[in-house]
C-alpha cells in the first residue's frame, strides 16, 4: 500500500499512566492470564505495591526525560483495583476525536473507568464522541481495548487473537463504531493455553512489527497475518515463543516532543531480544527499556499495557 498525506501518525508523544495505590496480584484475572505468576505474587504480597510504585515512577521519570509527554494520574484507595496501571484496557484515543470505552472480563477490572480522566483530558484535547461497548459485559461477551487489538492506526487495521477476553461479536461492533477493519486469528502459548491478549503477541510500528507468528498454530492464520503486515509495509520482526514469554512482544511506539522514535519494552523483553533483533528494531526507533519485574510478575502485563496513548486532536 502507498503512504498518502491523509495517513495518521501510528505514534504520539500523548501517553496517559495511572499511578497505582493497591497494586497486587489479581485472582479475578489470574485464570485467563497465564504471564502472572503465583510464585512471584507470593514472594512480593507485602511489597508489591511499593516496588510496583518505584518501578512506576521510574519509567515514568526516564519518559519524560526522553521528551515524552506523560501524563500521570492517581489512582483512588477506593474501590480497589489492583490492575489500575493497565489503563489501555478500558480505553482507547483516537485521531478523530472518539473515544472507546471497553467490557472488561474481570469485574473489579470495570471499576478502573473513570470519567473524571476524560473530562480533564477534555481540557487539551478535542473529543468528539465516545463510543461505549461496555452493555457487552451483561452478555459476557469482552473486547479489552488495545490489549485485545493490537492498532495499525496508520491503515485502520485491527489484529487480534480471539480468547476468552477478545470477543468477535465486540470486535465487529468495534469496526461498524470506527471503521477499522479487523485481522482475527488464534494464538497458544508454549503450553497450548490460549494467548490473552493480542498486545503480547505482537507489537506495531510504523514501518515494522514485531510479532510471534510461532504462536499462530493454524499456518493459513499466520500467512494471511504475515501477509497482512506485509503489504502494508511493515518489516516483520519475529520473537520466539520464549520471547513473548518474557514480553518481547509487549512493547510501544511512541514519539517524544522532538519527533524521535521510541520503542518503550521492559528489561526483562529487551534482554530476550537477540542483538540482530535489537540492530533491525533500531533502525526504526530507539529501544528504551525498565525494570518491571514486580508489575510483570503479579500484574501479568508489562510496559505496553501501561500506556494509553491520546491520539486526540490537541485544542
Amino acid at each position: 500500500m502507498e503512504i498518502t498525506h491523509k495517513m495518521q501518525p501510528q505514534a504520539t508523544s500523548h501517553i496517559l499512566m495511572i499511578r497505582p495505590v493497591r497494586f497486587g496480584f489479581n485472582e479475578e484475572t489470574a485464570e485467563s492470564n497465564a504471564f502472572q505468576d503465583a510464585e512471584i505474587a507470593a514472594k512480593t504480597k507485602d511489597v508489591a505495591q511499593e516496588d510496583a510504585l518505584e518501578q512506576f515512577d521510574n519509567m515514568v521519570a526516564h519518559l519524560k526525560a526522553a521528551g515524552v509527554d506523560v501524563m500521570v494520574y492517581e489512582d483512588t484507595e477506593e474501590p480497589h483495583t489492583p490492575d489500575s496501571i493497565f489503563p489501555n484496557n478500558w480505553i482507547s484515543f483516537h485521531q478523530s476525536g472518539k473515544i472507546v470505552l471497553y467490557p472488561m472480563q474481570a469485574v473489579n477490572r470495570r471499576l478502573e473507568r473513570r470519567m473524571d480522566i476524560i473530562e480533564d483530558l477534555k481540557s487539551n484535547f478535542q473529543v468528539e464522541q465516545i463510543i461505549d461497548l461496555t452493555h457487552f459485559e451483561k452478555e459476557g461477551n469482552y473486547l479489552e481495548g488495545t490489549g485485545s487489538m493490537v492498532l495499525d492506526r496508520r491503515y485502520k487495521i485491527a489484529y487480534a487473537c480471539l480468547s476468552p477476553r477478545t470477543n468477535a461479536e465486540v470486535l465487529d461492533a468495534f469496526v461498524e463504531a470506527t471503521g477499522y477493519k479487523v485481522v482475527k486469528f488464534n494464538a497458544t502459548d508454549a503450553a497450548g493455553k490460549d494467548v490473552y491478549h493480542t498486545n503480547v503477541v505482537m507489537c506495531m510500528g510504523d514501518s515494522f512489527a514485531v510479532v510471534c507468528l510461532q504462536s499462530i498454530n493454524d499456518l493459513d492464520e499466520r500467512l494471511m497475518v504475515r501477509d497482512e503486515l506485509e503489504k502494508t509495509g511493515k518489516q516483520v520482526i519475529e520473537i520466539t515463543l520464549e520471547q513473548m514469554n518474557s514480553f518481547a512482544g509487549n512493547m510501544l511506539l511512541v514519539n517524544n516532543k522532538r519527533g524521535e522514535k521510541l520503542l518503550v519494552m521492559s528489561t526483562q523483553a529487551f534482554e530476550s531480544l537477540t542483538h540482530k533483533q535489537r540492530d533491525e528494531i533500531d533502525d526504526y526507533a530507539a529501544l528504551v527499556h525498565f525494570d518491571l519485574s514486580i508489575i510483570e510478575g503479579n500484574g501479568g502485563g508489562s510496559a505496553r499495557c501501561m500506556m494509553a496513548e491520546v491520539h486526540l486532536p490537541e485544542k
